[in-house]
């Protein structure tokens, strides 16, 4: 390190002899591509001011040029005595163009350069993971139409309850994932706020054009207030709810594979390539995708909490408490991510087994509900039919009968008010029933495969 840059890191750190404990360039280094534009933009900005000249600015921006692909080919050293992405960018910048590296930081402050830095990562980030989403959302209608006719139980408390379409089931999840899409987009306006100009807290006294600032890093808003501006970070705790969101909406969809592809169930087996076998046991494969997609939910859970307690009660305006926000964010980001991927990969790989699927459905007695219904169409008050068929039913399945195997005689022994045509009552009746908007019949369920798959192509006009 030349006496230079040694004097500078000791001006901006101090004389701590605990100096690593502040340093964050071990994590912050991903934002090289954001740090590296914002300052390129930067000198264009100063060039704007005649504090450059078209030369220097020429030979800045150049010579962040060849630090991106020193980066970008693995050549880059980073130096812990550096601290931050910004100070191991202008050090290795004053390497290649000398003293003129030091007019860079004209009329700008760290305070400012980590959030607009992190703000363009975020918004970058969420692009991808939007695109992710997506594609999770068309395997997710891929199955429910490749699955249109195959009733399933529905559960509640884990319970057999009501029989749907395989096809509603799984729509469920493509309306969960609208939703995240929809908080990522609100995450995406949050972090597209221009604050260059702020300065450390009170603003700037240079004359900087802060429209053309925006249009250039890609910014559609500028940020109105310079204490708020340097210290906000809402747009970060923002993407990791949305990511927290996410993850809860697979870890659900996990379970449920999970179960569903146990013996017990044995509805659908999970390819090869998303499950593991047994050190021990030859017979079996574990759903260990799916049981870490559920686990790393956790991750994100506990990165919302820590942003949530970095920010409570932090002062106006910046805090070094602040540089804690990246690692939760870093790791909100690759954990769900990696879920979204290798969800999408779980879907294309199932297999359903029909023969079970239908032999569950049929030995319930998840018609139940449909025979009270049969009553109260005769007349008889819901509560009243309730009773009768829960009694009764009581009965006959501890006799091991199906709904199949009953005879008018058995739905006599409930009410003398069945007739002949109980015996005409199929599953698929009983599905088709339920032809209300958001319904499980297979007309509701086409219509709303239809609906989504408009709304996908919508997305894929923006």
């Amino acid at each position: 390190m030349d006496k230079k840059n040694k004097d500078l890191v000791s001006i901006i750190r101090g004389t701590s002899v605990n100096s690593n404990f502040t340093k964050s360039i071990h994590f912050d280094q991903r934002l090289y591509k954001q740090d590296i534009l914002c300052s390129q933009v930067h000198a264009l900005m100063l060039e704007k001011l005649d504090i450059l000249n078209e030369e220097e600015r020429k030979i800045l921006i150049d010579g962040l040029n060849i630090i991106k692909e020193e980066i970008e080919l693995g050549e880059f050293v980073w130096k812990d005595q550096y601290e931050d992405i910004h100070m191991n960018i202008e050090s290795r910048l004053n390497e290649i163009v000398g003293s003129l590296s030091g007019k860079l930081h004209t009329g700008r402050s760290r305070n400012e350069q980590i959030a607009t830095d992190t703000r363009m990562y975020v918004k970058d980030a969420i692009q991808e993971i939007r695109e992710l989403i997506f594609n999770l959302q068309v395997s997710l209608i891929d199955i429910s139409q490749a699955n249109f006719s195959i009733i399933i139980p529905g559960y509640t408390h884990l319970q057999r309850a009501q029989p749907v379409t395989l096809g509603h089931h799984f729509l469920a999840y493509f309306h969960m994932l609208e939703r995240d899409y929809e908080r990522f987009q609100r995450a995406y306006l949050s972090s597209d706020v221009l604050i260059l100009g702020s300065g450390a807290l009170a603003g700037n006294s240079f004359e900087i054009d802060r429209q053309f600032l925006a249009k250039k890093l890609g910014f559609s808003k500028i940020s109105q207030n310079s204490l708020d501006a340097v210290s906000d970070r809402d747009f970060i705790l923002d993407f990791v709810y949305a990511s927290m969101a996410c993850m809860l909406h697979l870890s659900k969809l996990s379970e449920e594979l999970i179960l569903w592809s146990s013996s017990e169930f044995s509805f659908v087996s999970i390819g090869d390539e998303f499950t593991t076998g047994s050190s021990m046991m030859p017979q079996k494969r574990n759903p260990d995708f799916a049981e870490l997609i559920r686990g790393k939910s956790g991750r994100v859970i506990g990165s919302l909490v820590s942003i949530a307690t970095t920010l409570k009660a932090l002062p106006l305006s910046y805090n070094r408490d602040l540089q804690e926000d990246k690692e939760p964010l870093f790791d909100s980001f690759d954990t769900l991510r990696d879920s979204l991927q290798v969800m999408t990969g779980i879907l294309k790989s199932l297999t359903f087994h029909d023969s079970r699927i239908k032999q569950v459905t049929n030995e319930s007695f998840m018609i139940a509900t449909d025979l009270a219904d049969y009553l109260v169409k005769k007349g008889m008050p819901f509560r009243e039919a309730y009773a009768k068929v829960s009694l009764e039913l009581k009965n006959l399945m501890s006799t091991k009968k199906s709904f199949n195997d009953l005879k008018l005689e058995d739905f006599k022994k409930i009410s003398e008010l069945f007739e002949n045509d109980v015996l005409d009552m199929t599953i698929e009746d009983v599905v088709n029933s339920r032809n209300s908007i958001g319904g499980t019949s297979f007309s509701s369920v086409s219509r709303s495969i239809k609906e989504a798959k408009i709304l996908l192509n919508k997305k894929k006009s923006f």
